[in-house]
């Protein structure tokens, strides 16, 4: 064929493309974003995404008294998708660990030991699982030298399909919020192993259940509320080849950021902020500009007294005087639909707020109040990183 008569996806309007995509299979639509960086931006791009099919996503959450794991739907076309992770090896001795990016990270005990920790990578839209190997921490629930460790999946498929990360913090307990790291271990899927990362060296705290998002190949995760940072993890390829990533820290928006009753997100490969302002009057919405130096750009700011139709940030204390305090925290802002969904605290209630139409909906009465309880889930149809991987 001659190649000049060729024609290629970059070559057309971006309009004829969306004809394309929304009349294409929905899976292979899901997978043409992973693959095309030009149809990601397509459709991340508020002008074309209202016309293109959504992805399903949904809440993962283990239930009250954490005897299963359940995906609260939010989307229409999740019936495919395997919420209760049914799956997985000893899926009914299961603890959820974390979930990113449309796979989902879980954790139980061997039964050759009542120390070994098995750690399970599954993904619910294909229904294909990986287990890592036990590394030399998992043997000890608290680690050999008594810490305590938390664990990160880190996946991102429009960066690269072909791999993930698990990240492992040994941590020595400071107090009852931070966490002393001293200790990184790493899993690589493209090395099939744990790799001790000897030249970590950080000297910053980590909030317990503190937001983190991985985004073009870096992790982002808060350090304490003294500190007001994030911690950047970035250059996770060049691992493979036995180098070492390296580590930074950014500042958040401001100092008075309250992350902890809010999330971080991603839209358009970019990481999103989003947290309460004035004790819960306001939300704000950031997003990372690219390159250097690090720029924060406010995107939205939401009132909350119009959305939740009440103004109680305020009580009063025993003595008479005010308090203030946020009564809800946020668990995601969907950016595809433009939704921001929510706990409100005090009445018990998942609920899902239309940024456009300002349209507040209940998604779940006697919802889960803890922070950290809800998880955002995307679906992820690419076939999950790794050689030693079963199909359920």
């Amino acid at each position: 064929m001659d190649s000049e008569n060729v024609i290629t996806a970059g070559s057309l309007p971006n309009d004829l493309v969306v004809e394309i995509l929304c009349r294409v299979p929905f899976k292979s639509f899901c997978r043409f974003k992973c693959v095309s960086k030009a149809w990601l931006a397509i459709s991340s791009d508020s002008h074309y995404r209202q016309k293109l099919p959504k992805v399903p996503s949904g809440l993962l959450h283990e239930a009250q008294y954490r005897t299963d794991i359940r995906l609260l739907s939010l989307s229409p076309n999740n019936e495919e998708i395997d919420g209760a992770l049914t799956f997985l090896p000893h899926y009914k001795h299961l603890e959820f660990v974390d979930c990113c990016n449309g796979l989902v990270l879980c954790k139980y005990k061997s039964s050759y030991s009542n120390t070994d920790t098995c750690f399970v990578v599954g993904n619910p839209a294909t229904r294909e699982w990986r287990a890592l190997p036990i590394s030399t921490y998992h043997r000890h629930p608290y680690g050999p030298d008594g810490s305590i460790y938390r664990t990160i999946l880190a996946f991102d498929p429009s960066w690269s399909a072909q791999s993930f990360y698990v990240f492992n913090f040994h941590e020595n307990v400071n107090t009852s919020w931070a966490l002393d790291i001293n200790i990184l271990e790493l899993f690589s899927s493209d090395l099939c192993t744990w790799l001790n990362c000897d030249t970590w060296s950080w000297n910053h705290k980590m909030l317990l259940n503190a937001p983190h998002s991985f985004i073009r190949g870096a992790l982002y995760v808060q350090t304490s509320r003294s500190e007001n940072e994030i911690l950047v993890i970035d250059d996770l390829h060049i691992t493979s080849y036995g180098m070492s990533s390296r580590n930074y820290t950014i500042k958040l928006p401001h100092e008075c950021c309250r992350l902890m009753d809010g999330c971080f997100g991603q839209s358009s490969q970019s990481l999103q902020c989003i947290f309460p302002e004035e004790c819960g009057r306001t939300v704000a919405v950031f997003s990372l500009d690219a390159g250097r130096p690090y720029k924060w750009s406010l995107k939205y700011r939401l009132s909350m007294p119009d959305a939740l139709a009440r103004d109680d940030y305020i009580e009063l204390g025993d003595d008479g005087s005010q308090l203030l305090r946020c009564s809800y925290h946020i668990v995601a802002l969907d950016f595809e639909r433009e939704v921001l969904l929510l706990v409100d605290k005090e009445t018990e209630k998942l609920l899902s707020y239309n940024i456009n139409t300002r349209k507040l909906s209940e998604i779940q009465d006697g919802c889960l109040t803890r922070a950290r309880a809800y998880y955002y889930y995307v679906a992820c149809y690419s076939k999950l990183p790794g050689q030693d991987m079963w199909v359920g």
